[in-house]
């Protein structure tokens, strides 16, 4: 069975490991194929904390990957890819894939990020929607909506990015009707985009989920619906290559899969959990 990340961050944007330190790391976990996937440059208005990869970067660190690529030939098989911001400039020249991502909202002229920090989520909240959770998701989801169409992307990234901090219903109930109203119809609009939905384990590495996103519900949801899904790790160090491959599997299995979606040299095909 192959065993492949395909979001994969570097010092080229938030990562904490170089690329060659990840293709390093990848090997030794027995990662058998790596795509890396930096965070494409957004403006300083969208990235007040400078995590993306700035836009003179964006040559050096193609050559990275393309030099890394011939380096583990026949040793580990390495694509190029972008996660792809809803608030960057179009995407320019050849990637192998997008994950198109969702990372802020905007209130009055201001950036609000969904995965910066609890605190900052409370006061996204009070501040800006009036100390309503669901409207607050609403915006979210509305933005997710459109992802595909602002991107091109082939995967929908961390599609329930927003409850990164929400574990045990912080700041607010994903059964509240609103909230499943809001997610399923962007979810609706993406898979008559037919993305591939990935099943992310980048919140438990970090230590502020104990489940992958998206959520069973949702899961489900998109199993009956036809989507399809792959398997990610959101890997910012060396160490979390594949991390909770194991119990992101077993969900994926648990709510109907049968089969996860992989890159090959032939494009994206299905492979049997």
């Amino acid at each position: 069975m192959m065993r492949q990340n395909l979001h994969t961050h570097t010092t080229f944007g938030d990562g904490k490991n170089t690329a060659e330190e990840m293709a390093r790391g990848a090997v030794s976990c027995g990662c058998t194929s790596l795509g890396f996937s930096e965070h494409s440059p957004l403006p300083p208005a969208a990235d007040p904390d400078g995590w993306s990869m700035a836009e003179g970067d964006t040559s050096a660190y193609r050559e990275e990957i393309l030099g890394l690529r011939e380096q583990y030939a026949g040793q580990l098989e390495i694509f190029l890819g972008l996660e792809q911001d809803m608030d960057s400039a179009p995407a320019q020249g050849h990637w192998d894939y997008l994950i198109g991502s969702v990372h802020s909202l905007w209130r009055d002229g201001c950036c609000l990020s969904v995965d910066c920090s609890p605190e900052a989520t409370d006061r996204a909240i009070r501040q800006f929607f009036a100390g309503d959770p669901y409207a607050y998701a609403e915006s979210y989801f509305s933005r997710v909506a459109g992802v595909a169409d602002a991107t091109g992307c082939q995967i929908a990234g961390h599609f329930d990015l927003l409850t990164k901090f929400n574990e045990g219903g912080r700041f607010f109930d994903e059964r509240h009707p609103r909230y499943v109203d809001a997610a399923m119809g962007a979810l609706e609009k993406l898979l008559k985009r037919d993305v591939i939905f990935e099943i992310n384990t980048g919140a438990i590495s970090r230590g502020y989920r104990t489940a992958p996103y998206p959520a069973p519900f949702l899961l489900r949801a998109i199993r009956e619906k036809g989507g399809r899904v792959c398997i990610t790790s959101d890997s910012h160090s060396a160490r979390t290559v594949l991390f909770a491959f194991d119990a992101a599997e077993a969900l994926a299995r648990a709510c109907g899969f049968r089969e996860t979606w992989v890159l090959t040299e032939q494009g994206f095909t299905p492979q049997k959990l």
